[in-house]
């Protein structure tokens, strides 16, 4: 119901709460009406009782059948029991008409005072009013039938539901229009950041306050800080675009030049590989900026909307709110600066292969994390007699890939606990795990590890412990993992058993028989 409720719109939730209320009132006066209707028509019938019930007195029951109202019934109580007088035929069955207090003492109990009395068969409620007659202990009792009044009472209601319900329709589609209305400007505002989001970096927010001067309402500030954080991201792109075309203008004069100095050449052949790795880069880098700025993009058009609704209304929420989208803002700026970073820094280029024992990677690698984490047992294990474990890959690459798995367990594990480095061959492949006893990973946190700026810091402890700490933090180091092995031709994966501790395994394609014998 929750998830309902937060899926649903808010000019929904608005026109509901609107309805909501309405329909609230419109049932209260309803009720108030009906109740005002049926007190007022009763106070009448106890009146017009009253009244009769003195002119029989008066006239000692010597009344015609014109002179009373049919739907009234008079009767007399003497000693030999009740004389009754019905003027309307329909009532001259005794089950229609009210039930008659046996004795003296039970009528003058309930003399003096109206009172309702149902018929015998149930068909029909009836007003009654007994009171004495005279000095000789006789009472006289006057009747009417309320059905009047109740049909009365019975249409009202019918005719309040259904103007009730026709206003409610009317002020729906009265409300949905006026709260669209309304919602223009702030529209314009999600169209043009849905377009930033899909990577049309041109699109500006319209300038509701044009000028230089500083704007005075939210809108216009909300507008001109999106403006300016959209020129320095556009900035950013920018700059890469021309350093990419300075590098092309380099690597043109290191062609140039080849010929007259071997320098020269050697600069060209750096400048065309910065050239393909740039262009890489800029590729990479628009897909990781359309994913990163969509979240805080769509947080700021969520803020705005519910500013432009009116949620907030004391200047002190306003502020609030307005610093909420300018810190959005802001981390979109810094979101910009590390996406940047990260471009600058990727490192893929073509792989320079050559036969590899990964004994010897392994080993460094044992021997660098324990340096790093003195406090932790951490092993090396290989099978005895598992024999050459070479393959055919860059050894900067695979070393990177290892130095990474061993750098996550010892930076998402508390202090203390085990890890251990496991090398052996496995049906033509070289297998490579990782493994801790630390808190493990949730399934659907094993799922996406290997994911770009995918952190799965809850189910594993972040150690904050210098560098490892940091290169943790940009969620890169386990997708770094598996795009160099993919380069490699192999495969990674990852198991964490619901007992705790996590296990990342790489597997590579074994080198080819001579060139494990030309290593050896």
């Amino acid at each position: 119901m929750q998830h309902l409720i937060n899926r649903t719109p808010l000019r929904v939730k608005l026109v509901a709460a609107v309805l909501a209320l309405v329909a609230a009132a419109l049932l209260v006066i309803g009720v108030a009406s009906a109740f005002a209707l049926r007190s007022y028509l009763l106070s009448q019938i106890d009146t017009q009782l009253a009244t009769t019930a003195q002119r029989v007195n008066h006239l000692n029951h010597r009344l015609s059948a014109g002179e009373l109202p049919t739907s009234i019934l008079v009767g007399t109580q003497g000693a030999g029991g009740w004389d009754v007088t019905v003027y309307d035929p329909d009532y001259q069955d005794r089950s229609k008409l009210p039930s008659f207090p046996q004795t003296l003492q039970a009528s003058e109990a309930k003399a003096g005072r109206p009172y309702f009395d149902q018929a015998a068969d149930g068909s029909t409620r009836w007003r009654v009013l007994i009171v004495p007659r005279d000095a000789n202990a006789t009472m006289t009792m006057v009747a009417e039938d309320m059905s009047t009044m109740d049909h009365a009472v019975e249409r009202l209601v019918v005719a309040e539901l259904l103007v009730g319900f026709g206003v409610l329709i009317l002020l729906a589609v009265l409300g949905a229009a006026l709260v669209r209305a309304s919602l223009g400007t702030l529209r314009e505002i999600e169209h043009t950041a849905q377009a930033i989001a899909a990577g049309d970096l041109t699109r500006r927010v319209p300038e509701f306050e044009p000028g230089d001067e500083e704007p005075r309402t939210e809108v216009g500030r909300l507008g001109r800080a999106l403006n300016a954080m959209l020129v320095q991201i556009e900035a950013a792109f920018t700059a890469r675009a021309e350093s990419e075309t300075a590098a092309r203008a380099a690597e043109t004069l290191a062609r140039d030049a080849e010929s007259t100095a071997r320098d020269a050449a050697e600069a060209a052949r750096l400048s065309e590989v910065r050239a393909r790795r740039s262009e890489e880069r800029m590729r990479q880098f628009v897909a990781d900026a359309s994913h990163e700025l969509r979240t805080p993009l769509t947080t700021i058009r969520g803020f705005a909307e519910l500013y432009r609704q009116g949620a907030v209304r004391s200047p002190e929420e306003v502020e609030r709110l307005i610093r909420r989208i300018e810190d959005e803002a802001s981390r979109m700026g810094l979101l910009v600066e590390d996406l940047l970073l990260l471009a600058r820094l990727d490192q893929e280029r073509p792989l320079v292969r050559a036969p590899l024992e990964l004994r010897v990677i392994a080993n460094d690698a044992v021997t660098a994390a324990r340096v790093v984490a003195p406090d932790r047992t951490i092993e090396l294990a290989i099978p005895a007699g598992a024999g050459p474990l070479v393959v055919s890959g860059d050894e900067a690459r695979l070393r990177q890939v290892v130095d990474n798995l061993m750098t996550n367990a010892l930076t998402h594990t508390p202090a203390g606990t085990p890890v251990w480095l496991r090398l052996y061959g496995a049906d033509g492949s070289v297998v490579v795990e990782v493994a801790d006893a630390g808190p493990g990973l949730q399934p659907e946190q094993a799922e996406r590890v290997f994911e770009r700026f995918y952190r799965a810091d809850a189910a594993r402890t972040r150690r904050n412990s210098g560098a490892a700490s940091q290169r943790s933090g940009t969620g890169l180091g386990l997708a770094i993992v598996a795009a160099l092995v993919a380069a490699h031709e192999g495969t990674v994966e990852v198991e964490s058993p619901p007992g705790g501790g996590a296990t990342f395994r790489v597997r590579l394609p074994a080198a080819p028989a001579a060139l494990v014998a030309s290593e050896v």
